[in-house]
């Protein structure tokens, strides 16, 4: 897998900052995006002593002219991570059920589903105008979904329908793009050890460390797979889950610590 020139989004913290790290090396060129420039810069940093080359951009991917204009600007691109994205949960009311505030709906799909689509929409207009190498690849592109895209979870609605968006395009829109030479991945992974989740006080079952992950998404980036997933049993449980009737899986996801109003604040434009 050709990796001498990297664009990434979301590259301040989380999966966003272990790719980064991971991808460092001499001779590599890095454009990391992100809305701290503090921790970017130092993100930036750690990836120079690994003797990377880093340049930062202070970029909102809500933002689709700015970011058409950093994507198209930063020249020939090897690898794009779309890794920027929030989540939120329901909140208690003092009359109702528990619900997402029309503000924060909009925020969440605004990052997760704009935010990917800002990203990949010129990164493929880039990469269209490459050469292809060896295996006949003009560039590769991944997005971070999450296993919260194939189950509809009470508790967080948005980021449900935010994720099951980013895997849906990634996915289908992959077919088409292979047959011109970029390869697009999906990752659907459960809970990753990322700022995201640090506030969160339940179990989170198949919790997996930052650096893992980055590598298990390297790994499936590198092999062209359309859809990246981990843990595999996460994953396979949740798609199961999804075949019941909603009512059904509805009484079981209601009883879990996850499915309760606040469990997991909004970020405020952390990676994934």
């Amino acid at each position: 897998m050709k990796r001498d020139m990297i664009l990434i989004t979301g590259a301040s913290s989380g999966i966003g900052r272990a790719i980064a790290l991971h991808l460092a090396a001499p001779g590599v060129l890095l454009h990391l995006g992100g809305r701290d420039p503090d921790r970017l810069e130092a993100v930036a940093r750690d990836c120079a002593a690994r003797g990377a080359r880093a340049l930062t951009r202070r970029q909102d991917v809500r933002d689709a002219e700015g970011m058409a204009e950093w994507i198209g600007g930063a020249g020939t691109l090897d690898l794009v991570f779309a890794c920027a994205g929030i989540t939120a949960s329901t909140a208690a009311r003092a009359a109702g059920a528990p619900r997402e505030a029309p503000g924060q709906v909009r925020r969440v799909l605004d990052v997760n589903v704009g935010g990917v689509i800002n990203t990949v929409l010129p990164a493929l207009e880039t990469m269209s105008g490459q050469a292809r190498d060896g295996r006949g690849v003009r560039g590769r592109i991944c997005a971070i979904a999450s296993v919260a895209g194939l189950v509809a979870f009470p508790g967080t609605p948005s980021y449900c329908a935010s994720k099951a968006a980013v895997d849906r395009f990634m996915v289908a829109t992959g077919g088409n793009t292979a047959r011109d030479g970029i390869l697009l991945s999906s990752v659907c992974c459960g809970f990753v050890r990322t700022p995201m989740v640090a506030a969160n006080d339940f179990p989170m079952p198949g919790l997996t460390e930052v650096d893992d992950a980055a590598a298990a998404i390297l790994r499936g980036v590198a092999a062209g797979r359309r859809r990246i997933v981990f843990p595999w049993w996460l994953v396979a449980g949740s798609r199961l889950m999804d075949l019941l009737p909603p009512r059904l899986a509805e009484l079981y996801y209601s009883r879990q610590p996850a499915g309760q109003a606040g469990s997991m604040p909004e970020t405020g434009g952390m990676s994934s």
